[in-house]
């Protein structure tokens, strides 16, 4: 199994790709802590896939991610995968969702690698172990704009940033640092959008439209990705905003 003997954190592990990517890591031979605000969920996730380790984690808090850190062993790979997407045009977003939006998109991540990447640094200095960060962007960034999405694409736009300055920060340590950019996933997230447009039909439609293999992506078209980019096997691949967008990029 690719990912045996490591200790990995993921957040926003409740629902849609943190909570499939903790049951695949953990299938894959990794030890998985589970984060997320939605305690209940993350105990249905634990009674799904045992071997689990849960914690209720707020990602806006510092001084909880510090504490949770402090409590934990040493990781081998860190899965920031918290996020919000905003609807609204540049003319359309408030300072206030603007703020939330990169909070916890880009923000959190900050909070959870300013807390975990110094064990990982006295780690690796001391028996040369590798290590991987993985955070959440999205084709809706740097590398791509879609309309109605200005504080998203902008703070998915700084996660991609981010990733490129910490794997510059941390190459020359044995450790490395990435992006996943996923297309459009059939998510809780996803769906409650589709429920809150004023025609869910077509809102939907409307999002396999832009699909060019005519379907929305499954959390399982993505989890393979987060394996490969947490295992040994990505271990000559950071700085990289790898996209799986089923070919809207193309």
């Amino acid at each position: 199994m690719r990912l045996t003997g490591k200790t990995l954190l993921i957040t926003a592990a409740a629902q849609g790709i943190g909570r499939a990517s903790a049951i695949a890591c953990a299938r894959e031979g990794a030890q998985v802590i589970a984060t997320d605000l939605q305690l209940e969920a993350l105990e249905r996730l634990q009674q799904e896939e045992p071997s689990i380790r849960i914690a209720r984690l707020d990602v806006r808090d510092t001084a909880a991610v510090q504490l949770l850190a402090a409590s934990l062993p040493t990781l081998d790979g860190l899965f920031n995968c918290a996020g919000y997407v905003h609807s609204g045009s540049i003319l359309e977003v408030d300072e206030a969702g603007w703020d939330f939006s990169f909070d916890l998109n880009v923000k959190s991540m900050l909070r959870t690698i300013q807390a975990f990447l110094p064990g990982m640094l006295a780690r690796a200095a001391q028996c040369g172990a590798s290590g991987a960060i993985l955070n959440m962007a999205s084709m809706a960034s740097s590398i791509k704009g879609f309309p109605n999405r200005a504080a998203y694409g902008a703070s998915k736009a700084a996660v991609i940033g981010l990733t490129k300055a910490v794997a510059a920060d941390v190459v020359k340590h044995g450790l490395r640092c990435n992006a996943i950019c996923p297309g459009t996933v059939d998510t809780p997230s996803l769906r409650e959008r589709i429920a809150a447009a004023p025609n869910p039909s077509q809102a939907e439609k409307d999002f396999i439209a832009r699909q060019p293999m005519g379907r929305l992506a499954e959390v399982d078209d993505i989890t393979p990705m987060v394996i490969y980019l947490l295992s040994d096997e990505s271990r000559f691949v950071t700085g990289q905003a790898v996209l799986v967008d089923g070919g809207v990029t193309i």
